[in-house]
């Protein structure tokens, strides 16, 4: 057994959770307690060790976040991921399609007509057979996975189809989005960028 403190305090997103990945990678069990000063930083990471397999708990200090986290100390209640599977990918087996929106319209131009196109395309990929694999939202595509979004319904049922529905922490954040998520999860760039270079096929959207 070990156990390690890493003071992440000040960096921002992915570093705090690139940072946990490598500490747990050279501990083969034990505990490392993760210190964040943010609330993007603590889910991002809390998120990471927990699709790792680890159990996870987290202290508030202050302004301070204190993330303890127990690698090879499972109860087997956490959903268990293998190790050499980077999170949010995939085998070639189950590789689909991932959908990487950065923008909340579709195209340049018109808004209207962007909105328009956007509300189109997500009504075309709820009606595929089989469906996507994933859809990542970043910068203004957050929007989409709000509440209030016009495509919000369409999101909703893929979700309920097993699509992926990932938004970026920190945009959520810039746009102060985030008590408003509707659909799908918080994510982070280190997580979606393991999903872009997976065996899935990915199609850009801004």
């Amino acid at each position: 057994m070990s156990y390690n403190d890493l003071d992440c305090r000040g960096l921002a997103c992915p570093q705090p959770v690139i940072n946990t990945k490598k500490a747990l990678d050279k501990m083969d069990s034990g505990t490392l307690v993760t210190v964040v000063d943010n609330e993007t930083a603590r889910e991002n990471v809390t998120l990471f060790a927990r699709n790792a397999g680890c159990e996870v708990s987290v202290e508030q200090k202050g302004s301070d976040y204190y993330i303890t986290i127990s690698k090879g100390n499972t109860s087997g209640d956490e959903q268990q991921i293998p190790a050499a599977t980077p999170a949010g990918a995939a085998s070639e087996e189950d590789a689909g399609t991932v959908y990487f929106v950065s923008s909340n319209v579709l195209g340049q131009g018109s808004p209207d007509l962007g909105l328009t196109l956007m509300k189109s395309l997500m009504t075309t990929l709820d009606e595929m057979n089989p469906p996507p694999r994933a859809l990542a939202f970043l910068n203004s595509g957050v929007y989409l996975t709000c509440e209030g979004s016009e495509v919000l319904a369409k999101l909703q049922n893929m979700h309920s189809m097993g699509v992926k529905i990932l938004s970026c922490g920190t945009c959520l954040e810039y746009y102060k989005l985030k008590e408003k998520l509707a659909v799908g999860i918080i994510s982070n760039m280190f997580d979606i960028n393991n999903l872009l270079i997976g065996p899935e096929k990915v199609i850009t959207i801004s």
